[in-house]
């Protein structure tokens, strides 16, 4: 057992599986007993169940049979369909559901020995950053002898019975599995960061070129090990599990298997004519109900796909007794013709294609009508962070966090959202740094799972998301009002279990805050932010410096100042072409800091801001331009500023003089500042 795997209730596969074999038993979970209360939280919902264990299902039992396949399996009664999709997605990857299903071999049943059997089982999840092992016995809820939830269309497989208990076991009950989002289980199979889209608020149904990017997107989301599917939301008119007129499901989850590309017909060399088919796979966890529409077995429009590409994807047409017989498959593509305009709606058309148990006909939905049929699309990105690969590596760091209620404001973690502007910045706050010019930067913000909570009426998830600020270069502390920060990024707000923001970020220092949408709703987080390089990612916990008994022999700072400099113009000419390669440097008692070159103009926007805690404040804050050379940098001149509380606090456009104090020479050029002073070192 690994250290870094956490042991759900404390309870050792290895010793439990010891004894029983021991004592010549069967496992019987005092944890997640074969009872109601592990079926329900709610006591109305109790109905008519026998729990019974494989072997008394069928002959010859296994975990596993020929392997593990995203098509094998069926949602059954519970309204889990999330799950079951997350399920399909999991059996394409070995390498993942490996980790899910630790030893797999070892767990098998084996006929030669049945007495090594001990009716015990244990799967892996990823839960609040860390993999946790869930054990779980064998006995399952049955009605006449069936399976009533998950189960497999082979009738001696048990695999997806058996990860749906240990499921069930960390949510609290069966019950609790009902409703949620396919994404949720990703993450916790994988480890995966979530990223929910609306398909409605993206106005993708009426903007093509959106449409073709998404669609490039998943593909390489896929390609790179991700996850993805695809629902329906409810909405008045609309209830959940009602079929459309289409054939699809309300409030139902397909998950894609495949995303590949195809050709139309056998393309020429050098033909521009040539017609290309992207297509999506997905997979309705019912087994049935299907998109209707108009590619059937005998359609001409599949002529327009060669024989070349169909055995490329293993497709036939026609009563091809494939092995996912019996499932329902959903296939999208878009066809795109070179030479159109990008914006052009001839360039969509989107196929959507089913297969119905036993033949494998499929129908037709352009990409368009997909994109309005369906309303939500979540992602879950393996984000690769190996030093050992040869695809892009990136740097995570994660923090576990809390939003708590205090009635003290400097110790209220839970401020509520940016339209809040009394408390936000009440909310825990994240320093970390841009190292680069610049770099993209991914967040995932994910909240505790509250399924355990529904016994109570606790178990909806909190509206949350966050807020990123460009900060002062030199920050240390908190921040208490929002004065010289710039609001660079805000990620959706959602009640889904995790938000995702992916933004390009210039260099320099950031704040990120995360919050629920309502102030005073106290729950726990997790934050990860990837970087191209180190961020160095930590949370700002003092308000102000510490008092210590060396500041007390040097002294104390006694004012705070925050200094923005915005912009520079008019600046002397340097070279030839006639411009500079300018920056700032801030200059207060012992302390500078020195904002990054900008090239080749006489007009820089520089964007900096530092802060500093002055001990002697009738020392002045320096502003020096300087011009970068190869050799030996050039001053081009300064402002000096006595910086005192009251002084004015909108932004300033000062004229540059040589060096020397206020009286000394002027020099070209002007620079555009804002200052802000206070005497309470708390207030900035």
């Amino acid at each position: 057992m690994s250290s870094s795997v956490h042991l759900f209730r404390d309870q050792r596969y290895q010793e439990l599986k010891g004894q029983c074999l021991q004592q010549g038993i069967l496992f019987e979970d005092p944890e997640f007993p074969a009872s109601d209360e592990s079926l329900y939280y709610d006591s109305a919902a109790k109905g008519k169940v026998e729990w019974k264990r494989p072997k008394d299902l069928c002959e010859d039992p296994h975990l596993l049979v020929d392997g593990m396949s995203s098509h094998d399996f069926h949602q059954g009664k519970l309204g889990n369909c999330w799950f079951v999709a997350a399920c399909s997605c999991l059996a394409l990857r070995k390498s993942l559901w490996q980790q899910v299903i630790p030893d797999s071999n070892e767990q098998e049943w084996d006929p030669k020995s049945p007495r090594k059997y001990a009716g015990i089982f244990r799967f892996r999840f990823w839960r609040f950053g860390e993999w946790t092992e869930v054990v779980v016995d064998d006995q399952l809820p049955t009605e006449n002898g069936e399976l009533i939830y998950c189960r497999s269309n082979v009738r001696n497989e048990f695999w997806s019975a058996l990860l749906e208990k240990a499921y069930a076991k960390l949510a609290g009950s069966y019950q609790a599995l009902d409703g949620g989002c396919a994404a949720e289980a990703l993450v916790d199979f994988t480890g995966a960061v979530a990223e929910s889209i609306n398909l409605e608020e993206g106005k993708y149904g009426e903007v093509i070129s959106e449409q073709m990017k998404l669609f490039e997107d998943l593909m390489k989301v896929h390609k790179r090990g991700g996850f993805i599917s695809c629902s329906i939301s409810e909405s008045p008119g609309r209830p959940s599990e009602a079929e459309t007129g289409t054939g699809l499901i309300v409030g139902h989850a397909y998950s894609v298997t495949a995303i590949r590309k195809l050709r139309l017909g056998e393309s020429l060399v050098f033909s521009f004519k040539a017609e290309k088919l992207f297509m999506i796979r997905l997979r309705n966890p019912w087994g049935k109900k299907e998109w209707h529409g108009a590619w059937s077995d005998s359609s001409e429009e599949w002529k327009k796909v060669s024989d070349s590409e169909r055995k490329s994807l293993g497709l036939t047409v026609g009563n091809d007794g494939e092995f996912w017989t019996g499932s329902c498959r959903v296939w999208l593509w878009a066809m795109k013709k070179a030479g159109h305009d990008g914006n052009s709606k001839s360039q969509a058309g989107l196929e959507l294609l089913c297969s119905p148990a036993p033949s494998f006909s499929r129908h037709r939905m352009t990409f368009e009508d997909w994109c309005k049929n369906f309303t939500d699309v979540d992602i879950c990105r393996t984000v690769n962070t190996s030093c050992f690969s040869l695809h892009k590596t990136w740097e995570k760091e994660m923090i576990y966090g809390a939003w708590a209620k205090h009635p003290e404001p400097l110790l209220n973690r839970s401020g509520g959202c940016f339209d809040n502007r009394e408390t936000f910045l009440q909310n825990p706050q994240y320093l970390f740094d841009v190292k680069k010019a610049q770099d993209k930067v991914l967040v995932s913000l994910q909240q505790e799972d509250r399924r355990k909570y529904k016994k109570e009426g606790k178990g909806d998830n909190i509206t949350i998301g966050f807020e990123i600020l460009k900060v002062e270069d030199n920050r240390r502390y908190r921040l208490h009002k929002l004065t010289v920060q710039e609001r660079v990024a805000t990620s959706p707000y959602s009640n889904t279990r995790s938000v995702f923001l992916r933004r390009t970020l210039q260099q320099g220092r950031y704040v990120l805050v995360p919050t629920t949408y309502i102030p005073g709703v106290p729950t726990k987080f997790i934050l990860r932010l990837y970087t191209d390089v180190p961020s160095k990612l930590r949370e700002l916990k003092a308000d102000r410096p510490k008092m210590t008994c060396w500041s007390l022999l040097c002294g104390y700072p006694r004012r705070v100042t925050q200094i923005k400099v915005h912009s520079a113009e008019g600046l002397q000419k340097q070279d030839r072409s006639g411009g500079a390669d300018p920056y700032v440097l801030i200059k207060c008692e012992n302390q500078s800091r020195r904002s990054p070159v900008q090239h080749d103009t006489t007009s820089p926007v520089f964007n900096t801001q530092v802060i500093f805690y002055r001990k002697d404040i009738d020392s002045p804050v320096t502003i020096q331009v300087w011009n970068s050379n190869l050799l030996r940098d050039q001053f081009l001149g300064q402002a000096v500023l006595a910086a005192s509380p009251g002084e004015p606090r909108e932004q300033q456009r000062l004229k540059l003089r040589g060096r020397g104090g206020g009286e000394a020479a002027e020099v070209p050029g002007h620079i555009s500042v804002t200052v802000l002073c206070s005497d309470d070192l708390g207030e900035l």
